[in-house]
């Protein structure tokens, strides 16, 4: 089984002609991906890989059923691409683009509290349910289908420890980027709770990074509620104190909560097995199964 995506899911690509989202369109339509629709406002009518375009979001999903989406939009755009999708009552919205601004994430983030879409992102990768879609920038080769679930906030990290997982045997139930912004649609504790609920999922890998909380948070939810053994990593251990490390997310801000060592020491009193390097986390998994 997976989560979120399968091979039943309907696509929809917002901002298909641009150069992001024309190519990966192209690479998405060579792993298998259902990509059915384009939505750009103002090129109705055209056609990108043969994937016809449409002016709106609720058009694409009249005429082509469509009940999901990537976002490949500007920065300036985002905001309002991302409520288009979500006022046409998409199951799933994934949103690739980095650089949108946290107060139009703070608007967005009221919206998902009173619709049933699922948002992932943004500043993320993607999700891929390996051998059926992929939506997002995931590089579909290094992913094989098997019953490992993995969760990420940084997409370079997802492709390491991937790679390192296939290359032992161990195939992935589906993976997740969540992304690494400060406020973003589906969270750890939200895939968490996926992937324990999926009976096909044997072992979860959780990949976080220094700053912010979510990490200590996901830690009390495993050791509650979570049956399915965990095996964690947290990127950033050697970093600076108070230094930006590529993520918006990604900063320290005291307190005794958001380092690397809080976050590790929540995650082993939790239970998680949690490795010194990423290269590490496939033996991990291997203790595990």
């Amino acid at each position: 089984m997976s989560i979120f995506v399968d091979d039943d899911t309907r696509v929809v690509v917002q901002g298909i002609t641009g150069g992001e989202g024309s190519f990966h369109t192209d690479q998405m339509l060579a792993y298998g991906t259902n990509v059915v629709a384009g939505a750009v406002p103002g090129k109705g009518g055209e056609s990108v890989h043969g994937v016809p375009v449409y002016d709106t979001v609720r058009q694409a999903v009249r005429k082509e059923d469509a009940n999901a989406s990537v976002v490949f939009v500007p920065p300036a755009f985002a905001e309002d691409a991302i409520f288009e999708a979500l006022d046409s009552e998409l199951d799933l919205v994934v949103a690739i683009t980095e650089g949108i601004p946290t107060q139009d994430m703070a608007r967005v983030n009221r919206r998902l509290r009173e619709v049933d879409t699922r948002l992932i992102g943004p500043n993320c990768p993607g999700i891929i349910t390996p051998g059926e879609t992929k939506l997002g920038i995931l590089p579909g080769d290094i992913f094989a289908a098997g019953s490992v679930g993995l969760v990420s906030r940084s997409g370079t990290l997802t492709y390491q420890v991937v790679d390192n997982l296939t290359a032992r045997g161990h195939g992935q139930s589906t993976a997740v980027g969540i992304g690494g912004d400060p406020i973003i649609g589906t969270t750890f504790i939200d895939t968490l709770r996926a992937f324990d609920a999926d009976p096909e999922t044997d072992a979860i890998v959780m990949c976080g990074e220094i700053g912010g909380e979510d990490e200590e948070e996901a830690a009390a939810v495993i050791d509650a509620a979570i049956d399915t053994p965990v095996v964690g990593f947290i990127a950033g251990r050697t970093a600076p104190p108070g230094k930006r490390m590529g993520h918006a997310g990604a900063i320290v801000s005291g307190g005794g909560t958001g380092t690397a060592a809080s976050k590790i020491a929540a995650l082993r009193d939790a239970g998680v097995t949690v490795p010194e390097t990423p290269a590490d986390v496939a033996a991990a998994v291997d203790e595990l199964l």
